[in-house]
């Protein structure tokens, strides 16, 4: 950061913040924020060396306004009117230090809020810092340094412990550190990664992955025409090839954590149960303890920078750091740039053409940063672009594409055919329209489901779809039976619980094919799904509706080896004999049947029109997989009031739901159908459709629940 004459002279301006750290809409020259006292928003960028366990300390120059004389931070730097915390974090430590290196070498660890006042009241800090924390293999040599005069006198390395000692005894040469309030977390961070007990680390995860079953899963192919079973083959390789995106998809440097994890998989047991826990999430964060990371940058890949330094004396250069990712997983995943907020993208979407808009919050486009953009004046301006998924993801769809192409000149059935066909295209186009309607028409002892569908992964906006896929052997009995759902969806769209104007007229039946899963991949981490209803295309559900597939091996091993031991915890003793697998199955196609009914497209009190979707934004997802199961409660009740059901399926599907409500609630609320599923529970529990026990177990209220399920 240059002097204080310099900034002076250029103008440096800052955003005013209020005193909670939000955005005035005011801008300030830097000297006013501090003569006035502005909340205002900065850096601070720790270099720690894991070898010698130091930490880089500068000594900040004689002529700095603040602190001047004494060590501090490795580099730190206000945040200019308009830039983001990691871009301002990488411009800092070259300018100050000399040293250049990429964005995924910046771990995001907390922001610290420092409020003091100095030089006799003429300066008053109220700053929002960002705390980020580079984690370096080995000390960078001191003289390959290249120091700012203006900011920076000196450098050296201090243990970490030894500098958080100092900082509690408040020795004079440093600048304060609030080493036991609000910056505790540098500490804690690195204590905990460095000073870690293996045995508990490695029981710690062994309770991890015991909450999951390893399942055999099977179909059977012999019957398979000789070309259908060929297709297979180059189909399932097309589809490994997803999880290289999907991993992508979840965070920049999550391939190349993988591979390292992977790597050191065989060192030890605590490797060994990292990498396991990790194929299970496929990312260092634990679906089922609310995203929480399991791992840390500690754990994770080892990148080399050739050019890091501006200069080298005695030293080679090259300088290893290990591949960041942030502790709190970005609502935004890597489909936006890590520091883009959703205001800002707002106000970027609210400048595009009517089409630009629509590419923006297309599901099949990625938000990536265009590098430092400033207008004719200098200020800063928005420097977001649009990318589609046919080029971000290019090299890995090529040759999906390519392998999805020659299964379809193997296939013999002709909807297969046309389907791998479709979807090959679709990856070099990014237009999945016909695609997705040939996948609806699918009609083939081989079922497929491949490309970029659900969009859970996105909680900023719910606009963006990961890739997935799911292959397996159609069961044709299993399927004929289920054919009364599909028939049937226009009289429940008639006849829901709602206002007429909200209800669609001409709903087609939803194709609904059973199906023994073989394989899957990409977006199918965690907890397994036992359906799915598709596409997601408001389009085509408004002009075809939508399809569903059921996985029944998947949902007859979660019935055996999760419901039902739940049940025996959770259900009250007298109830637990009915909850059995035909209920838990069957409102499990209805919740995927009442995905495609109630209102998709809709009109705005100001006549826009929209779709419930991108007016929910966020939140739609858990409100969507809410509704389909309320919904799908009622729509079993509609069927057995009309004779199309047993009368025998009352006494066990509310019992069987109630079970399935602490089934998916363990899926955490930070995952859609867990967030979902804990609204339902929570608001029948209230109106007393469900009933708690002293002995810790619930049981359904029959004479409340249905009433409160349609409220």
């Amino acid at each position: 950061m240059e002097g204080f004459g310099e900034e002076y002279a250029l103008g440096e301006c800052l955003d005013v913040l209020t005193p909670t750290g939000l955005r005035t809409g005011q801008v300030k020259k830097r000297h006013l924020v501090h003569a006035d006292g502005d909340y205002h928003r900065a850096v601070h960028v720790w270099l720690f060396a894991e070898s010698s366990q130091e930490l880089l300390l500068q000594k900040r120059a004689d002529c700095k306004d603040s602190w001047p004389g004494l060590w501090d931070i490795s580099s730190a730097g206000h945040i200019s009117a308009g830039d983001t915390p990691l871009l301002t974090a990488r411009r800092e430590l070259q300018e100050e230090l000399g040293i250049t290196l990429q964005a995924d070498a910046f771990e995001f660890l907390f922001v610290y809020l420092q409020e003091d006042v100095i030089n006799d009241g003429k300066y008053i800090n109220n700053e929002y810092n960002d705390v980020y924390l580079v984690t370096l293999v080995d000390p960078i040599p001191i003289e390959a340094f290249t120091l700012q005069e203006s900011e920076v006198s000196a450098v050296k390395y201090i243990k970490w412990i030894e500098y958080e000692e100092l900082q509690r005894k408040k020795d004079a040469s440093f600048v304060p550190c609030d080493v036991d309030g609000g910056y505790s977390a540098l500490f804690s961070a690195i204590r905990s990664r460095y000073e870690v007990d293996t045995s508990s680390r490695v029981e710690e995860l062994q309770k991890q992955l015991y909450r999951y079953v390893p399942v055999e899963i099977n179909g059977e192919t012999a019957g398979l025409k000789k070309g259908d079973l060929l297709a297979l083959s180059d189909t399932i390789r097309a589809a490994k090839l997803l999880d290289r995106i999907f991993l992508e998809q979840e965070w920049a440097t999550n391939p190349a954590l993988k591979d390292s994890l992977q790597s050191a998989a065989g060192k030890s047991e605590l490797d060994r149960l990292k990498f396991a826990y990790y194929l299970i999430n496929k990312s260092p964060w634990s679906i089922l303890d609310e995203n929480d990371a399991f791992l840390t940058t500690a754990d994770s890949a080892i990148q080399v920078s050739e050019s890091a330094v501006e200069k080298s004396v005695t030293w080679g250069g090259k300088v290893q750091y290990r591949v960041a990712f942030p502790v709190d997983k970005a609502p935004g995943a890597n489909f936006y740039p890590v520091d883009m907020d959703k205001k800002e993208f707002k106000t970027w979407k609210g400048a595009l053409s009517k089409d630009q808009q629509a590419d923006a919050t297309d599901f099949f486009t990625v938000i990536r940063r265009s590098g430092d953009i400033h207008d004719e004046n200098g200020a800063k301006v928005h420097d977001l672009k649009i990318i589609p998924y046919s080029k971000e993801y290019a090299n890995v769809l090529k040759e999906a594409s390519t392998l999805l192409h020659k299964a379809g000149d193997f296939a013999e059935t002709p909807s297969l055919k046309r389907l791998l066909k479709a979807k090959a295209d679709a990856f070099l186009s990014n237009d999945y329209y016909d695609s997705d309607i040939a996948w609806m028409e699918l009609d083939s002892p081989i079922d497929v489901t491949i490309g970029p569908y659900e969009t859970y992964e996105d909680g900023l906006f719910g606009y963006k779809a990961t890739f997935e896929a799911f292959i397996g052997i159609r069961d044709d009995e299993a399927t004929r039976q289920l054919k009364l759902f599909s028939d049937n969806l226009q009289e429940m769209e008639d006849n829901l619980p709602m206002a007429d104007e909200y209800k669609s007229k001409g709903v087609t039946a939803s194709p609904i094919r059973v199906i023994q899963l073989l394989y899957n991949s990409g977006d199918v981490k965690g907890p397994q799904t036992v359906a799915f209803n598709l596409p997601n295309d408001d389009r085509i559900v408004k002009e075809r509706g939508t399809a569903m597939v059921m996985l029944k091996n998947i949902s007859q091993a979660k019935f055996d080896y999760i419901l039902l031991p739940i049940a025996t915890v959770c259900v009250e003793a007298s109830q637990r004999g009915a909850v059995d697998f035909d209920s838990f199955f069957t409102h499990t196609i209805c919740h995927e049947c009442c995905h495609g009914i109630g209102p998709h497209n809709i009109v705005t009190p100001d006549g826009r029109e929209s779709t419930v979707r991108l007016e929910l934004q966020e939140v739609y997802s858990a409100i969507e997989e809410a509704k389909a199961d309320i919904v799908g409660l009622w729509a079993l009740h509609f069927l057995v009031d009309k004779g199309l059901l047993s009368k025998k399926l009352e006494e066990t599907m509310y019992v069987s739901f109630l079970a399935g409500c602490f089934r998916s609630i363990r899926f955490g609320l930070e995952e859609a159908h867990g967030k979902g599923q804990a609204l339902q529970f929570n608001f029948i529990l209230e109106k007393g459709g469900f009933s708690y026990h002293p002995d810790g177990t619930f049981s359904v209220d029959y004479t409340k629940v249905y009433i409160t399920s349609i409220e």
